[in-house]
């Protein structure tokens, strides 16, 4: 591995003096915040903030064309609802895409990606890739651009699910930082902006559980720090299925903060929470919180989310 990119590197993080904890919540603005989204979000403030950590909110909507029509806003509307007050101001990635295109060219630079002109047809139903263009040295003009992977395997403790393992080339091959229609992948957003915002806890949903290896590997090209993960189990509707947008979760009902938050609380299985100014409560999630107590797997909501 050249490590001469770390030395090119001119992406300084934020420094955070005593702070050993920084967290963060980050929302894709594909659709308006649900349930799932809170519980989330309740989740990561409380694990920061019972560790008097620091806690921040990022907008992942680099992908512009999939960003919901008034979801933004929305998510915006939420935070302040819910008394979500972050620690530094809101970020947008759709603000800073040239920060994620010079990271790219110092990639390029130690030869660490290639472009790729592989279309969807041509893989078909392959799930690894396998390397079809990693020698021909394409022009990187109008192609995809993916990041090398080694044949090793990497490892991590999750907070919650315990020792994760994956060997990306056996398991997935060289991964796409770029595509084709020059939109930026979050695997590369997601791990410039949590180096740049000095984040060093993240708590999120296992559906993003497969992603981690990646992230990890592009942080080891760059020589980012490793960050520390907790992979929330999936809450299940009452018919078996995670709460998604892609599933239409209904939308957070504002109107019903309060009773939303205690809902949120219970479903990670802590200490109920009066009912009472979202601010207060979630002063006492904060007092009362235990990690130790929330399930590994699912979150079933029948008879706690109505």
């Amino acid at each position: 591995m050249d490590t001469s990119l770390r030395e090119k590197s001119d992406f300084s993080p934020v420094r955070w003096p005593n702070h050993a904890y920084i967290g963060r919540f980050a929302p894709s603005p594909t659709g308006p915040l649900h349930f799932g989204s809170l519980i989330t979000a309740v989740a990561s403030y409380c694990e920061a903030k019972s560790q008097h950590g620091k806690w921040l909110v990022r907008i992942e909507d680099t992908d512009i064309p999939r960003i919901y029509p008034g979801s933004e806003s929305h998510i915006l509307r939420c935070l302040d609802t819910f008394a979500f007050e972050p620690d530094a101001p809101i970020i947008f990635q759709k603000d800073h895409l040239a920060r994620y295109e010079a990271v790219i060219d110092q990639l390029k630079h130690c030869n660490l990606v290639y472009a790729c002109q592989c279309t969807r047809k041509i893989l078909g139903s392959n799930a690894i890739y396998a390397g079809t263009c990693r020698n021909l040295k394409l022009d990187f003009k109008h192609q995809a651009i993916r990041l090398k992977v080694t044949d090793q395997q990497i490892c991590f403790e999750d907070a919650l699910q315990g020792q994760q393992c994956s060997n990306l080339q056996q398991d997935l091959g060289d991964f796409v930082l770029k595509r084709r229609d020059g939109i930026i992948n979050y695997q590369l957003a997601v791990v410039v902006d949590d180096h740049l915002q000095g984040v060093t806890h993240v708590v999120r949903g296992a559906d993003l559980l497969d992603n981690t290896v990646r992230q990890i590997w592009l942080g080891h090209c760059l020589g980012y720090s490793q960050i520390q993960y907790m992979h929330l189990p999936l809450a299940m509707n009452a018919q078996g299925q995670k709460l998604s947008k892609q599933n239409l979760a209904q939308a957070l009902d504002l109107s019903q903060a309060p009773q939303l938050l205690a809902q949120a609380v219970l479903a990670l299985h802590q200490e109920p929470i009066e009912i009472d100014q979202p601010a207060i409560m979630l002063k006492q999630a904060v007092t009362q919180w235990d990690r130790s107590r929330i399930p590994q797997h699912q979150i079933h909501l029948s008879g706690i989310y109505q």
